[in-house]
């Protein structure tokens, strides 16, 4: 393991614009805007998500890493600069967790909803170890991330993927992923290394690690500054961090013949527990209360609900989740918004 012997102080904060010479050499299988077609709510039956149907998205393209040659950079405001190479990981405890994965939608039009979402185990480091070593300063209030992609978004070169998040987020269970489902991270999920914020939007995992630094304010580079920034009605923005409560219908599927007496069942998630779900079939006039299960690491929880159909033919099921924290899903205009599947309830009673 290479260490700089030179303390880096605020004046060395890398630009998002600059060319680093410690970017490990990449292969592109694919440029531009690369984006996988997820599974559909009734489709996502398993707890954990097989590693062949998870959805992947990627701004600046798809690109492979040698893994002898992947290395990554700490610097910033920290007393001793790492440069750790994939062999130096396996000093560290390995840790794993079982959590969602969600694409936070289109950074152009964040109040669609999109529901690209899965549930996998993650296996890799702590981040926090790794940190450790390094020795954070005490001005440092966030970390940023780059990924080892480039290319241009929106009309906009952007140099690589950059990233940030509260440095008070780190040592919770953040990881530098190696393992996907228990198999080595595939490239195209942002392999050797991937950074994963569990309880955040996939869009801070960021895919294809190599520099991480400790800074005292947010990041600059366009995924920080204009895109995944959520307006409030104040004027001002807030990055999109964390996980909204979230509660999707898997089973019945859409327009299929249900029983006038059924289950109802699904999953929920967010960042905080989710601890309230709640099922109507008028529009949200009436809500009936679901059964829900516990949170096992950042997974989702199950949802059960009996139902019984007042009338025959088509009717439209809304679900809706709940936090620990009392945020609610909105009804409508979000990314989170609640999640809406119309069946077609037999005569027979």
């Amino acid at each position: 393991m290479d260490r700089a012997s030179a303390q880096a102080g605020p004046h060395s904060l890398p630009s998002s614009d600059a060319a680093d010479a410690s970017r490990p050499p990449v292969l592109y299988e694919a440029h531009g805007l690369i984006r996988d077609i997820p599974l559909q709510p009734h489709e996502m039956t398993a707890a954990v998500t097989a590693t062949d149907k998870l959805f992947m998205l990627a701004h600046l393209g798809v690109l492979r890493i040698a893994p002898e040659a992947w290395q990554l950079t700490v610097g910033g405001l920290v007393d001793r600069p790492l440069q750790l190479r994939l062999e130096d990981l396996a000093r560290f405890l390995p840790a794993q967790i079982e959590a969602v994965h969600q694409c936070a939608g289109s950074p152009t039009a964040p109040t669609v909803a999109t529901r690209r979402v899965a549930c996998v185990v993650w296996g890799g480091v702590r981040l926090g170890d790794i940190l450790r070593e390094a020795g954070v300063q005490s001005g440092a209030t966030h970390l940023w991330s780059d990924g080892a992609d480039s290319g241009t978004f929106g009309g906009t070169h952007v140099p690589y993927f950059r990233k940030d998040l509260p440095l008070a987020r780190v040592d919770a269970d953040v990881l530098l992923a190696t393992r996907l489902n228990g198999d080595p991270l595939p490239n195209r999920h942002g392999g050797p290394v991937r950074l994963v914020v569990p309880g955040f939007y996939g869009t801070n995992s960021v895919k294809w690690l190599w520099r991480l630094t400790l800074a005292d304010r947010r990041a600059d580079g366009l995924f920080t500054t204009l895109y995944y920034n959520d307006p409030l009605p104040d004027g001002t923005t807030r990055p999109v961090y964390g996980l909204e409560p979230e509660s999707i219908i898997v089973d019945p599927a859409p327009n299929t013949p249900v029983p006038r007496r059924a289950e109802i069942r699904g999953w929920a998630w967010g960042d905080a527990p989710v601890v309230e779900v709640k099922v109507s079939g008028d529009a949200g006039r009436t809500w009936v209360g679901a059964a829900l299960g516990p949170r096992n690491g950042r997974a989702w929880q199950e949802w059960r609900c009996p139902w019984a159909f007042a009338t025959a033919g088509p009717t439209m099921l809304i679900c809706r989740a709940t936090d620990a924290a009392g945020r609610m899903q909105p009804m409508d205009g979000a990314r989170n918004e609640v999640h809406r599947v119309i069946v077609e309830v037999s005569q027979e009673r």
